[in-house]
C-alpha cells in the first residue's frame, strides 16, 4: 500500500511572528523532495511539524488520514533526526557515537542495526569516539546514518550535506537514491547546495517567508523557466501578461525570469536573448527578495 503524508492549513506562530503560513502540501511515496528556501523561510519548522516534533498553531498533519500528533502508529512511519550536537545541557556532549545510536534505536521502531553498522564502516566513524570530539562533517555523518538506519518510510533531512566534502556528498546522494529505489522510501531534504543536488530531486518545494511558493517536478520547472533580456521596452512587451520574477534593470536594458504557463512561449525577436536557467538561478530569482532572519 502506498502511503501519503499531508498537511492542510499548517501554520506556526511564535508570539507575533508567523514562521509557517497556511501551507497545504502532500508528499507521495518513493520520491526525493528538495526543500529549498533562504534562512528563516520556515523549512525546519515545517519539517518539525510534519513529523509531530512541534505542534502547529493551526492546521493539521495526517498520514493516510490519521492525525500524526501523539499517534504512535502514524509516527512509526516518520523520521526527522536533528543534528547531534557537540554540547549537551550547556556542557560538552559526553555520549559516544555507539551510545547515541543505542538511544536512537530505542525510539525508532524500524531501526536497522545492520545498516547502522555498515554505515559506521562506510563513513569511517569510530563508535567509541565522543560526539564532542567530532568534526562538523562527522556529526553530519552520524545524523545521516541515524536517518537512514531509521528505515522510516518518510525521512526528513535538514541540511545533511553541511560540512561534508564533495566525495561524502556524492555518497549521500547515492545512498538516498538507493533507498528510494530499493525500499520505496520518501526523503525530504533541505539544502543550500542546490545545483549539485538537483539531479537527486524528483520534485522541488520552494518556501518564501513562511509560505509555500511552489511544488513541482524538477525537470518541469527547469523546462518552463527562462531568462529574458534585452532592451527594456522589448522585454516588457514580450513578457506582458506572463509570470515574471527577478526583474533586473541595467540602464536601457532589462533581464527577467519568466515561469511559462502551458502553451506560453517568448516571441522570437532579434533584440531579445532567451536562455534556460539552472535550479540555483531560478531559486535566486524567485526567492531573492526575501529577507533572512
Amino acid at each position: 500500500m502506498k502511503h501519503t503524508l499531508k498537511c492542510q492549513g499548517l501554520t506556526k506562530v511564535y508570539k507575533k511572528n508567523t514562521v509557517v503560513n497556511n501551507i497545504d502540501l502532500e508528499l507521495e511515496p518513493g520520491k526525493i523532495y528538495g526543500l529549498i528556501g533562504r534562512n528563516g523561510a520556515g523549512k525546519t519548522t515545517l519539517m518539525s511539524m510534519l513529523t509531530a516534533q512541534n505542534p502547529p498553531s493551526s492546521g493539521s498533519v495526517t498520514f493516510d488520514g490519521m492525525q500524526v500528533w501523539e499517534n504512535e502508529k502514524a509516527l512509526s512511519h516518520l523520521s526527522f533526526i536533528r543534528e547531534c550536537e557537540s554540547t549537551y545541557n550547556a556542557g560538552m556532549n559526553p555520549f559516544k557515537i555507539k551510545e547515541y545510536l543505542k538511544v536512537a534505536a530505542m525510539y525508532l521502531p524500524h531501526w536497522d542495526a545492520s545498516m547502522a553498522e555498515n554505515l559506521l564502516k562506510k563513513f569511517k566513524l569510530d563508535p567509541k569516539k565522543k560526539i564532542s570530539r567530532l568534526s562538523k562533517g562527522q556529526t553530519s555523518m552520524v545524523t545521516i546514518l541515524t536517518a537512514l538506519a531509521s528505515r522510516a518510510e518518510f525521512t526528513f533531512l535538514d541540511e545533511p550535506a553541511a560540512g561534508l566534502d564533495a566525495i561524502a556528498r556524492q555518497e549521500l546522494y547515492h545512498l538516498l537514491l538507493e533507498e528510494k529505489e530499493e525500499m520505496g522510501r520518501t526523503f525530504v531534504m533541505s539544502t543550500h547546495i542546490i545545483e549539485e543536488a538537483k539531479d537527486v530531486f524528483d520534485e522541488v518545494i520552494f518556501m518564501k517567508q513562511g509560505k509555500l511558493l511552489l511544488k513541482e517536478k524538477t525537470e518541469d520547472l527547469l523546462e518552463r523557466c527562462v531568462h529574458v533580456s534585452g532592451r527594456a521596452e522589448a522585454v516588457e512587451k514580450a513578457v506582458s501578461g506572463m509570470e515574471v520574477h527577478g526583474k533586473e534593470s541595467f540602464g536601457r536594458t532589462m533581464g527577467v525570469t519568466v515561469l511559462l504557463a502551458p502553451g506560453e512561449r517568448i516571441p522570437e525577436q532579434g533584440e531579445l536573448t532567451v536562455q534556460r536557467m539552472n535550479l540555483e538561478h531560478i531559486f535566486t530569482a524567485l526567492c531573492g527578495e526575501e529577507e533572512s532572519e
